[in-house]
């Protein structure tokens, strides 16, 4: 009698919440420019949970397997949220004058800088409107309400 031997079959590893993944990936906005693309250099490292894609993206990517290269497209609004009319904003002029630096002249498109409340951080605005004695000021993600394509290579799954 010939003995029986036993091979055992390696299991690829699948993305479950909170995995930390090595992976390519490229994020296109809705004119087809790329707007972060790893593929033609080291790729990412990050931990699924914490913060580093958003939501509907990390959602895309549970149950996939190691090694799987794909493409989604996310709906408008998907991965940055819907626009919000609340986050246009006038700013005083006086107040940006006294605020930052006097001499400070703002372009439409130009992108500003302002510190949190406790300084600890910065949030941006996108300078939409200039008036006489104020600025309006977008502070909406580029993004919200775009459609994006989000392709991805997993190369690891911890």
């Amino acid at each position: 009698m010939q003995p029986v031997y036993k091979t055992e079959v390696p299991q690829v590893a699948a993305v479950q919440p909170g995995s930390f993944l090595t992976l390519h990936y490229r994020l296109v906005g809705p004119d087809g420019a790329d707007i972060i693309n790893t593929f033609n250099d080291k790729p990412a490292t990050l931990s699924l949970g914490t913060g580093e894609l958003a939501p509907a993206m990390e959602q895309r990517l549970l149950g996939l397997e190691e090694g799987t290269r794909t493409t989604f497209t996310l709906a408008p609004g998907e991965a940055f949220g819907e626009r919000n009319a609340d986050l246009l904003q006038k700013v005083k002029r006086a107040l940006l004058a006294e605020l930052g630096d006097p001499d400070e002249t703002y372009h439409v498109g130009d992108v500003v800088q302002f510190p949190t409340p406790d300084g600890s951080a910065s949030y941006a605005g996108v300078v939409r409107e200039l008036g006489e004695d104020w600025i309006l000021f977008d502070f909406n993600h580029p993004l919200a309400g775009q459609p994006v394509s989000f392709e991805v290579q997993l190369i690891g799954v911890l």
